[in-house]
């Protein structure tokens, strides 16, 4: 009984020892993060922004876009056969740590060679063997080498997790960013068509006073060249909308040929808060990543680590076997093995060695591929709220200059009709008009593009 109770203590104590890990205390890497964002300069009443972002652009047909997006993109559905592939790999893995149950049988007929040592004269040459077996083994992971195993595959499934998160992101910024070109191309339409109607009327007019001799041919020239060129700027715009369109097309996974979008105004543009707290960056989900994936890399220095000591595992077998009609189940034909099993390598070329150095350089790449993603969403966060704080001052600016444009362009056209000046004053007003008003539609396109920027680089919005 003694015995018995001291097999029971080892045992136990084996299955206790599996708490053991060798993999070394994990911790975040570190990165120098500011309090805030140099950028951050903007009014501080902002609204909140809901879970999909995308929403505080207040334009129901991007939402709509947005949804077609998640059900339709094979990008997405790409990223989402990877994050269930992971799933089920890091199942597989973590399913080493329980116990291996097995069953084996199956009836067979078989030959012995004639010359077979120790055959004895009564034994048939030819015979059937009937055999049925259970078998059982666990190992003990006394070191933690399979927990760590499972620990870093797990990371892995939610690196990948993040990396799905992450797409869904990148895509529904680009989709938006499309989008909002395509009604800042619209809106140059819109201005361009307005300036050709213009310029027909007056070469209309100029026509006429041509043909009352009163305006020279130079100045007919002049006021046709200049419908011309304002068509081709047109021609380039309808080119570039359509590349546009077929660019959102393809994002929400449709055929290009056919795709028409409703005529929509220009969304319209969020406020940033005044303060962005860093830590806002916590939610980006590359980052997320970034770290699971340093945690998996440091459960795998722990693996690396328990190939150097013995592996301990509990097998059992249980069966039976007959040589002829007789029940594998009789008690006679039964047989059975129990018992501890070690392992452990005792020269194997310098594997195990290289293994842990593997092992360690992983860890040192994902650390630092950390610290550059951070750095990374810190800069490109700073960018979109520099690109901002510029835009706002170069809007008002190129208020200023329609403003100026258009009441220049008016005084022209009456010292023109007055006869004051020439047609090439009025050209040249007009061409100026019309560039302040094109600027002006670009920059405020520009702010709208930057804003989601800014909020995809935040991880999608700046309230959670």
């Amino acid at each position: 009984m003694r015995v018995v109770e001291r097999r029971l203590v080892l045992v136990l104590g084996a299955v206790l020892l599996g708490g053991c890990s060798l993999a070394p205390t994990y911790q975040v890497p570190a990165v120098a993060m500011p309090a805030g964002y140099e950028g951050s300069g903007a009014p501080a009443a902002a609204s909140p922004l809901p879970a999909a972002w995308w929403q505080a652009f207040q334009d129901p047909q991007l939402d709509h876009l947005q949804q077609q997006l998640v059900e339709a993109s094979p990008t997405l559905a790409l990223a989402v056969a990877h994050y269930d592939a992971a799933r089920a790999a890091a199942g597989e893995v973590a399913s080493a740590r329980a116990p291996q149950v097995g069953f084996s049988g199956g009836p067979m007929r078989q030959r012995q060679s004639d010359d077979k040592p120790l055959r004895s004269a009564t034994q048939p040459a030819i015979y059937d063997s009937n055999s049925a077996a259970f078998s059982l083994s666990f190992d003990l992971d006394l070191w933690g080498r399979l927990r760590n195993a499972a620990a870093a595959a797990g990371a892995r499934a939610e690196a990948s997790g993040d990396d799905l998160a992450a797409a869904r992101l990148s895509l529904s910024q680009q989709l938006a960013g499309l989008y909002l070109q395509l009604r800042g191309a619209e809106a140059q339409q819109v201005i361009l068509r307005d300036s050709i109607d213009d310029y027909r009327q007056a070469l209309a007019l100029t026509e006429d006073r041509f043909r009352g001799e009163i305006a020279s041919e130079l100045d007919v020239a002049r006021a046709r060249h200049q419908l011309a060129s304002a068509q081709a700027d047109l021609d380039a715009l309808d080119a570039r909308h359509a590349l546009l369109r077929h660019a959102i097309a393809e994002l929400v996974g449709a055929p290009a040929s056919g795709f028409v979008l409703a005529d929509g105004n220009l969304p319209a543009l969020p406020q940033v808060p005044a303060d962005l707290p860093s830590n806002l960056l916590q939610q980006r989900p590359d980052i997320a990543a970034a770290e699971r994936r340093v945690f998996a890399a440091n459960a795998g220095i722990g693996v690396a680590r328990a190939a150097w000591f013995p592996q301990l595992s509990l097998t059992g077998l249980l069966g039976g076997q007959t040589s002829g009609s007789a029940s594998v189940l009789d008690v006679g034909n039964r047989y059975w093995a129990l018992g501890p099993l070690a392992a452990l390598p005792v020269f194997d070329g310098g594997r195990r060695r290289a293994a842990k150095a593997q092992a360690y350089a992983e860890f040192d790449a994902a650390s630092a591929q950390y610290r550059a993603t951070v750095l990374a969403a810190i800069r490109e966060v700073e960018d979109q709220l520099t690109l901002l704080r510029q835009l706002d001052a170069q809007r008002g600016h190129e208020d200023d200059a329609v403003q100026a444009a258009r009441r220049a362009e008016q005084i022209a056209r009456d010292r023109y009709a007055g006869g004051a000046v020439s047609y090439l004053d009025v050209v040249s007003a007009q061409t100026d008009a019309r560039q302040a008003q094109l600027g002006l539609q670009d920059i405020q396109s520009r702010q709208l593009q930057a804003s989601a920027a800014l909020m995809a680089a935040l991880g999608g919005g700046w309230v959670r």
